[in-house]
């Protein structure tokens, strides 16, 4: 079999062209917002409401509202419960995050457990990206640009709060509509990524692609575009892995992910090493 063999094999197949074009989607929305997410430090945040908005997916799935509805409700009903028992209490933050999420996540793992359903909706946690149908690919596309169009166009003002949110108030912006905004996103996000790879691994693709392009550059704008594409080559890379091996689709452009992380970080440390070494240099000879 010759190497356009290996690559053409998969693309005959309906099921595999709508799960290559939903992870590309999910990949690229995913990355973009991961960038302001690690700038801004919200790693955990990210982690909290990924996980938080599996109860609302299932309730929305209950009376047959949008699943993007229940995410974006239970996405922030996450955030005001993690801000009051941070600012009533003496529990931290890192806490607090702790147990709001890991208490919604399991309300959403009893109501999976206890709904009547036709379908199995435990792909909600694991993810189902092979089985996704024509009407779910029309939905996720439709976020996915919804969210895409938005980062995009608020690019300027979300990269300013995440650096200096004193000055963006300065100059007339809002904080905390933007804060409230970007979670927004977050929440309709994980409902982009969570027939990719389920709620649990949602963090993965929310985190890794920012971190990795954080360690490649000090350019917040190459960070915007190093990000999705190297998230879009993982999700290559973990589709046709997954057809190949057969193992799980999601998990495996997670895996790839995390090996481009892991690249990404010995290229910034030998940069770091050299660094040192023509420092030291530099003074030696100075001596």
């Amino acid at each position: 079999m010759t190497p356009l063999d290996l690559l053409l094999e998969p693309l005959g197949y309906d099921f595999m062209l709508r799960a290559l074009a939903i992870a590309l989607i999910a990949s690229a929305v995913c990355a973009v917002l991961s960038c302001w997410l690690v700038l801004i430090g919200w790693s955990l945040m990210g982690d909290a409401v990924s996980h938080a908005v599996l109860p609302g997916v299932v309730l929305a799935y209950i009376v047959g509202a949008p699943f993007a509805l229940g995410a974006v409700v239970f996405g922030l009903l996450a955030v005001v419960l993690i801000g009051a028992v941070r600012d009533t209490s003496r529990v931290k933050e890192d806490a607090a995050i702790g147990i709001v999420f890991t208490t919604l996540f399991a309300l959403g793992l009893v109501l999976i457990s206890v709904t009547p359903s036709q379908t199995d909706l435990t792909h909600i946690i694991f993810g189902n990206l092979l089985g996704v149908t024509p009407a779910d690919f029309v939905q996720i596309a439709v976020l996915g640009a919804i969210v895409l169009l938005v980062m995009v166009a608020k690019r300027r003002d979300f990269t300013l709060y995440a650096f200096d949110p004193s000055h963006a108030h300065a100059i007339g912006l809002n904080p905390r509509f933007l804060g409230a905004l970007l979670l927004g996103l977050l929440a309709l996000t994980a409902v982009v990524a969570l027939q990719t790879v389920g709620v649990i691994l949602v963090v993965a693709m929310l985190i890794i692609p920012g971190a990795t392009a954080f360690l490649l550059t000090d350019s917040i704008w190459r960070m915007l575009l190093i990000a999705p594409g190297i998230a879009v080559v993982c999700a290559l890379a973990g589709i046709y892995s997954s057809y190949y091996l057969d193992t799980a689709s999601g998990a495996m452009i997670v895996l790839a992910q995390g090996a481009a992380f892991a690249l990404a970080y010995a290229v910034s440390l030998t940069r770091k090493l050299r660094r040192r070494r023509t420092a030291r240099a530099s003074v030696s000879a100075r001596a």
